[in-house]
């Protein structure tokens, strides 16, 4: 068992909603489990959790780790920019895994504050994607 195991493991329990998932291979055994139903990882796993200084700016975190772009092509322009407003089910970027292209939308409707990642590197699981005003200022 490798490390792109594992990544495949996490893929299938965030696809699919698992809790736990138990893989066996060549004598060597893995068990993953979500944490026990918490808000905290409800927020997390769902990719949008509101900073506690400021409840209007969510912070959009990677649900899988992979490789990060910001457009479905080279040539192609960002799916979100800093000022653009989306909405929920709108593409904000697309993380590849394991060959796999995962769009990763936004949960809440609000304006691009910032992108924390540039196109092409890695991102971990929980790391910081975007932030977004969901409340007006002031």
């Amino acid at each position: 068992m490798d490390f792109d195991d594992i990544v495949q493991m996490l893929d299938l329990m965030e696809r699919n909603g698992l809790v736990e998932v138990e893989w066996e291979r060549d004598g060597t055994r893995v068990r993953l489990r979500k944490p026990d139903g918490s808000a905290a990882a409800d927020q997390r796993l769902s990719g949008a959790t509101a900073t506690p200084a400021d409840p209007g700016r969510v912070v959009v975190q990677a649900p899988i780790l992979g490789t990060f772009y910001r457009s479905s092509g080279p040539d192609a322009s960002p799916f979100v920019s800093v000022g653009d407003r989306v909405s929920p089910g709108d593409v904000l970027c697309i993380i590849e895994a394991m060959k796999l292209m995962n769009e990763i939308k936004s949960d809440v409707d609000g304006e691009i504050l910032e992108v924390f990642v540039e196109s092409g590197k890695p991102v971990q699981y929980g790391e910081r994607l975007f932030a977004i005003r969901t409340q007006p200022v002031g």
